[in-house]
């Protein structure tokens, strides 16, 4: 039986930047629809923890899970060692190894306003722009246009022991958002029931029903690496973007 009860999560409550792009505005009215299923996992079965069994910093593992996916699918796999997967942790989420009272995990956008300013091992992040979480339809094309997409989980206590995670009827208080605690993830992958996560070095599938009863932020990550090799999607005003980015004090 699968038991996560003895991994860490590190995702703070949900924080807010009246700036923060979104995406929809970017996105033309004539775009297509998102296509039915997409898989951007390259086949990898054995993600690894980047320290998230050891410390709450699944915020700078879902950033290191994305070059992961950037990088199989447009060149050769990088993948970032624990030792900077941890130096980034007490760089953008003040963790100190000296004081394990500091592992006290970090917010979403703050590491990602980090990210986009310093870069991280030398993997570029042009911008990022948020999809409604609720809008399955914006979630999907974020990651059919950019290789994944960086979200928030306000996980419950039933996930802890769930081969595929999914909303459990009658929970009472152990099915509660974020009565386990709010995690970070990169999403890679999905079709029509479900989306598909990479945390604690594997895939972690979970069902539309959790996604919708769970997840409460989004951000498409939009890679420097990915766009160079791909191009500017059909359908994406990358250049507004760009410029409205610009325009942000």
């Amino acid at each position: 039986m699968i038991d996560h009860s003895s991994m860490k999560l590190g995702r703070k409550a949900v924080k807010t930047d009246s700036r923060t792009l979104r995406l929809a505005r970017y996105l033309a009215p004539a775009l297509p629809a998102p296509p039915t299923a997409c898989d951007w996992t390259h086949g990898i079965a054995n993600w690894g923890m980047m320290l998230n069994d050891q410390l709450g910093c699944c915020t700078i593992a879902g950033c290191a899970h994305a070059v992961q996916v950037w990088s199989a699918n447009t060149g050769k796999t990088i993948t970032l060692p624990d030792a900077t997967v941890e130096s980034y942790y007490e760089q953008w989420d003040g963790y100190n190894p000296q004081h394990p009272n500091t592992d006290r995990g970090g917010f979403e956008l703050d590491v990602l306003k980090n990210w986009r300013q310093q870069g991280l091992a030398g993997n570029a992040l042009l911008a990022f722009a948020d999809p409604q979480a609720a809008n399955l339809d914006e979630v999907r094309q974020s990651i059919a246009l950019f290789g994944g997409v960086y979200i928030g989980l306000s996980l419950p206590l039933t996930a802890q022991k769930q081969e595929v995670w999914d909303v459990v009827n009658h929970a009472g208080a152990k099915g509660r958002p974020g009565s386990w605690g709010g995690h970070c993830v990169f999403v890679p992958k999905y079709d029509g029931q479900s989306f598909t996560c990479i945390t604690w070095g594997g895939l972690k599938t979970m069902t539309v029903a959790f996604w919708n009863t769970y997840c409460d932020e989004a951000h498409a990550l939009l890679g420097q690496d990915w766009l160079a090799a791909n191009g500017s999607p059909s359908g994406f005003n990358q250049a507004q973007l760009v410029a409205d980015l610009g325009a942000i004090v």
